[in-house]
Parts: structure tokens; sequence; C-alpha cells
């Protein structure tokens, strides 16, 4: 079991806890206390931004307790049961179609999902339900990637689901240069499909983060993690139970695409950088378009088709007329010929400009 609940919230006197009622904006916040820079002494473990108010599913002290001992008891039980599988010799290693005999494996995986089972049911019922999206991030981008999460929490797309606080793991003392730092975005109910998936399609979407599954706060305070002996998964929902790869290499393509373009979306809610997409590039590409048409002159919406005619042959008389007072006689055709041409392919080159 774990020693301490990692995710209760800090009190008010944790100067790594940023609110909406806090005195320092978030963006002075998040420049300040970076997780790459605060280190760990043991008693700054995390940087938390909240949205405020609700912080989690209204669960009672009573109720963490009691849904703590009896998920305890149930995972003692299966662990055992996990282990004395391992020995039991009646259990064949590979399962026998004919005699309906299941492998080991098999029999492990079933107690492991009955175990999953009994743990939803004692979330439910005692309402703790509470848990987060995890995700990591190297040293070298950790800083990045935790002012992304943190923005667009409290003002981006994020701030219009109902994930309601986040956190980031900071630097520990000692760390080896190829640390990890664990980021959690917490939900109210991870059980809620349509919440979490939500959620999920934003990360990949609006900040192409690379997700580690979601957790629940039962499993973290039951210390089950990838290596606890039970084998039970240590996330109650995998990216593939939630989304096919396929789709999630569209989102965060999608992603990297609008990043090349230098589109900056993690400020605007969902439906805005919806409209974006479809907007933003034809805003951006006519304005200089528009600026590098040739000058022409204005024409008269009242001149008719005629009047435009004569003014035209007029100008044209005019040209012709100066040209044939400075050639000679010998060139006098050529040059009528060439300015000729020369007037014929003056507006496709203005057509081309304005392509």
């Amino acid at each position: 079991m774990a020693k301490a609940n990692e995710d209760t919230y800090p009190d008010g006197s944790y100067k790594y806890f940023w609110t909406p009622t806090s005195d320092i904006p978030l963006d002075d916040f998040l420049s300040k206390y970076k997780p790459s820079m605060v280190e760990n002494d043991g008693t700054k473990p995390w940087i938390w931004v909240s949205k405020g108010g609700k912080t989690s599913s209204s669960v009672t002290a009573v109720d963490e307790l009691t849904a703590l001992e009896e998920s305890s008891q149930i995972l003692k039980d299966i662990t055992n049961q996990i282990e004395n599988i391992k020995n039991d010799s009646s259990i064949p290693l590979r399962s026998n179609k004919k005699t309906g005999a299941k492998s080991k494996k098999e029999v492990r995986e079933e107690l492991q999902r009955d175990a999953q089972g009994k743990f939803r049911e004692i979330a439910q019922k005692h309402n703790y339900l509470c848990g987060k999206w995890l995700m990591f991030a190297s040293g070298e981008k950790v800083d990045l990637i935790w002012s992304s999460l943190a923005t667009s929490l409290i003002s981006g797309p994020l701030a219009s689901t109902d994930a309601f606080c986040a956190k980031v793991a900071t630097t520990p003392r000692n760390a080896n240069p190829n640390h990890q730092h664990v980021l959690c975005l917490y939900l109210p109910d991870v059980y809620d499909k349509n919440a979490v998936l939500k959620v999920m399609k934003i990360l990949l979407r609006n900040h192409g983060f690379s997700l580690s599954g979601v957790k629940s706060d039962l499993y973290t305070l039951l210390g089950i993690d990838s290596k606890h002996p039970s084998g039970i998964p240590s996330t109650i929902w995998k990216n593939k139970d939630l989304m096919d790869d396929t789709e999630m290499k569209t989102l965060k393509d999608a992603y990297f695409v609008d990043l090349k373009e230098g589109k900056t979306a993690n400020a605007q809610s969902t439906s805005q950088i919806d409209d974006a997409s479809d907007k933003k590039p034809a805003d951006v590409l006519t304005l200089p378009i528009n600026k590098s048409k040739p000058k022409k002159k204005q024409k008269d919406i009242f001149a008719s088709d005629d009047e435009e005619d004569d003014e035209e042959q007029q100008r044209r008389a005019e040209l012709a007329q100066k040209k044939k007072a400075t050639a000679t006689s010998t060139k006098r055709s050529n040059t009528s010929d060439e300015d000729s041409e020369h007037e014929q392919e003056k507006p496709k080159r203005k057509a081309s400009r304005r392509a």
C-alpha cells in the first residue's frame, strides 16, 4: 500500500500550488516555478495548477477510508491467488482446447479482470471516482509541456472539460540524464468514458502529447503500479481501450501540421480551434496576395463598356503616334508590330501577377 496519498491537494501554505485566487498571474507562476528548475528536497515533490472550486468527486474521509480497506483486502487475496497459480502444477502452461483447460496466463488474467471489476464497484459505491491522465516528459521538454498543459486547463481547450487540476513532478536531487517527469491531469470520474475521451482528443489534437493511460486515485492509494505482484494493470484505461492507433495518429499529425504552419490554438476553445482550422489559412494567405496586386486605375463603376473601349483606343493611338515620331521610316512597320505584341502581352502579365 502507498505510504501517502500523492493525490491529496497541498494546503494553502504550499507555494508551488496555483489557483485563480493566487496573488501571482499564472504566466508568472509558470515562469517562476519550472519543474526542471525546482529541486525536490522531499518537501516539494509536485507543482500544482487548479481551476479552483470543485477539486474532486465529493468523497468523504470516511468513504475514502472504507473504500481503501475493502479494496486492500481484495488486492491481498488476488495477489495471493496469483502467486499460488505459479506453483499450481494442475494448471498447465498452455491451454488445451480439447479438455477446456485454461493456461496459467488465462487464469491470472481472469482473476485480474475480476479484481478490476470489484475495484470499480467499490469506487462507485463510495464515490471514490477521481483519477488522472498520465503523461511523461524529459527534463529538456518538461517546462514547455507543463506550461502548455497548465495554460490549457485554465484558459485553453481543456478549460471546457471536466478536468479540474494538473500537477507535474519536480526534479529529484540526484536525477539521471534520462529522468522522466510525470504529469497528471485530474478528472472527477475516470469511469466516465465520454469525459475521459473528450480530454484525450484535446491532449492529442491540441497539444500533441504522448499519453500513458488513465489511473484511478484508488489504484494509486493501493500502490498498484506496473511492478505490483498481482499483475493487475496499473491503469483502468489504456489508450487503445479508448481510441485506435490510426485515429490517435491522425489527431497528433494534425497538431504538428498546425504547429509547422505557425498556428496558435492552445488558448482557444475546442470549437474555436475547429473554426480556426477552416478560416485562419484563408485569412493569412489573402493579406499578402492583395498587397502584391499591381495598382491600376480605378474604374468608374457607372461607366459603360463603350466608354471604356473608347478610352483604350485613344490611349493606344497616342502611344503609337509618339513612337512613329521618333522612329525612322524603315523601322515603322517593325515598331508597329512590336507595339502591337507588347500591348497584347501586358494584360497577360497583369493577369499572371494577379493569379
